[in-house]
């Protein structure tokens, strides 16, 4: 691909602005880790929630969902769309309570939670297991999906590639803490979402391609369909797209609320937690997190999946489905706009890669460093230890990276590594008979399981879920059983500081003479009706762009019902559930 010099100005002007923003917050950054990690607590929603939806917009994501469009259709996206059902249970049984809750990372909160030995052992490994091996690897495919774009587009090697994406956002990020990361994803997500939206424009206005009625024309009707065709998935032919029906079952019965995944995390946590944790308050939190989810599913992906469409029309014979997406920006965009696309791949590159420096260097430093290794020392020593942190992690991620060869294959690594462990992270908050030792069997169990599944059996991913997730709740529940609840003056602490609702609390708030948990009644028909509104608006906006105004009003109609029945419930409990 050339660029002309316009191009090149723009891209300069990019990382310029980005570089900028480290420096505008490095003094604020520096003055104690609660502002470098949390940004003083005093996010507003809309900013906290479009840093959440920038983060998820990687580099590799316009990628892998083209590719999943490519080998089955519009519906291959069931493997993160279930996600929303998980997400949506985050907004109304979460949010609240990670803001209550008042640690400063979500593993911090297992000394919150838990206590003694056990407490501090989970604290402690997960700290380093996600923060390192985890956050890395997830490092290593963003930075492979950029190297992807910068091979095919500029011709560059990996090793060029990945040095120049990562210098700037590792630097940006160790200047500035979270309060510039999340700035620059604000300014990320718009320059991202422009970029995805201008290339779909130009693919779609191909005449090989013929605009969406070419697509219709020229592409099988089953690819342009929402729920799968559920089928045997042993066709041989690349356009006779159908999804097992086991496969199906598998992502929406299992997946979302039973697996740990980056930003899809069952009860919240990872970098979700965070930008939660850093909002000015629990309503804040709510705001943020139900704006998230909105835009994470339901505008984002469809100038991702039109691509993707024309894409297959453009390059049928193609192995690389995910690379189908850099080769239309590469072939078919016209001069003058290439810098904005190189741009807008570096912007949603870097809002994932900033994000993740921080996140896992919270980890190292605060879970495990100042827990464990140097706990007494400055809040000036905490803040230098961080940014030597992001650095060093930043420059494992790029060693990792060489090792990866598939994005997709990643993916499923980390969901089959954490099978079974969800259902832990949902109930810790909800059941007081949850103890460490119960969290610590869900994270072995699942390692064990997929290590015996790879070495033994034929199984692919999806159906391994099935397995894994039954095998880990087998052992987490016994394990449960068969050690000793928390104390009870623990759990009574907890109890009163996060105040979770359900019956589940109610043994301990009689013991300690709490008034008894709020009934979740509402918050189950909440969380029901918004998943209703997600799919119901996805579904509308693809009906939409794919076919006419009309097809979509019934989904329109379905989702302003659903958004009337939550307005009408918080309204009648004056957001209580939001505000504590």
């Amino acid at each position: 691909m050339v660029l002309t010099a316009l191009d090149w100005i723009i891209v300069a002007a990019y990382f310029v602005g980005s570089l900028a923003v480290g420096l505008c917050f490095y003094r604020r950054a520096g003055t104690g880790v609660r502002e470098f990690f949390l940004s003083g607590r005093d996010l507003p929603w809309w900013l906290a929630g479009t840093s959440m939806v920038a983060t998820t917009f990687a580099a590799d994501t316009p990628l892998a969902v083209a590719g999943l469009v490519a080998r089955n259709g519009i519906a291959g996206n069931w493997i993160w769309w279930n996600a929303a059902l998980g997400s949506a249970l985050t907004v109304f049984f979460f949010a609240r309570l990670w803001r209550r809750a008042g640690v400063l990372t979500d593993v911090e909160f297992a000394e919150l939670r838990y206590s003694g030995r056990p407490a501090a052992l989970l604290r402690g490994f997960r700290a380093l297991y996600l923060g390192i091996p985890i956050n890395c690897l997830i490092m290593g495919w963003v930075n492979l999906a950029m190297a992807k774009i910068l091979l095919i587009t500029m011709g560059w090697n990996r090793l060029t590639a990945v040095f120049v994406s990562l210098a700037i956002t590792g630097l940006y990020s160790a200047l500035s803490g979270l309060r510039g990361v999340v700035v620059t994803d604000f300014f990320q997500f718009l320059l991202a979402m422009s970029g995805t939206i201008v290339l779909a424009w130009f693919a779609l206005a191909l005449p090989q391609v013929g605009g969406l009625a070419g697509l219709r024309e020229r592409l099988p009707a089953s690819i342009f369909d929402f729920v799968p065709s559920l089928g045997s998935g042993h066709s041989t032919d690349a356009l006779s797209l159908s999804l097992p029906a086991a496969a199906f079952v598998a992502y929406v019965g299992v997946q979302w609320w039973a697996s740990w995944y980056p930003g899809q995390e069952p009860g919240g946590g990872g970098y979700v937690a965070q930008r939660m944790m850093s909002a000015k308050d629990e309503r804040h939190a709510f705001l943020a997190t139900l704006w998230f989810t909105v835009a994470h599913y339901c505008v984002r992906p469809w100038p991702w999946i039109l691509v993707g469409l024309a894409s297959v029309i453009l390059y049928p014979n193609l192995a690389d489905k995910e690379a189908g997406y850099v080769m239309v920006m590469r072939d078919h965009l016209p001069v003058g706009w290439r810098g904005l696309l190189l741009a807008a791949f570096f912007a949603a590159y870097m809002s994932t890669i900033s994000t993740q420096l921080n996140w896992g260097t919270s980890y190292v430093v605060n879970d495990f460093y100042r827990r464990f290794v140097c706990p007494d020392a400055s809040e000036t020593h905490y803040v230098w230890a961080s940014r030597m942190t992001t650095i060093a992690m930043m420059l494992l991620a790029a060693v990792i990276t060489f090792y990866l060869e598939s994005i997709r294959g990643a993916w499923e690594f980390i969901l089959e590594s954490g099978a079974g462990i969800g259902l832990v992270l949902i109930l810790r908050w909800y059941w007081w008979r949850v103890n460490a030792w119960s969290e610590i069997a869900a994270m072995v169990a699942p390692a064990i399981g997929f290590l015996y599944v790879r070495a033994f059996t034929s199984l692919a991913f999806p159906y391994t879920l099935l397995y894994l997730v039954a095998w880990t709740t087998f052992w987490w529940v016994g394990v449960t059983f068969v050690t000793a609840p928390e104390p009870e003056a623990w759990l009574a602490t907890f109890y009163r500081r996060v105040r979770p609702g359900g019956p589940g609390w109610t043994r301990v708030a009689r013991r300690a003479g709490l008034p008894d948990p709020e009934p979740i009644a509402a918050l189950i028909v909440d969380w029901m009706a918004a998943w209703v509104m997600i799919y119901a608006l996805l579904f509308g906006v693809g009906r939409l762009i794919l076919q006419s105004a009309m097809a979509a009003v019934p989904y329109f109609l379905v989702a302003a019902l659903a958004i009337a029945a939550i307005y009408r419930d918080l309204a009648r409990r004056g957001w209580k559930t939001v505000t504590g």
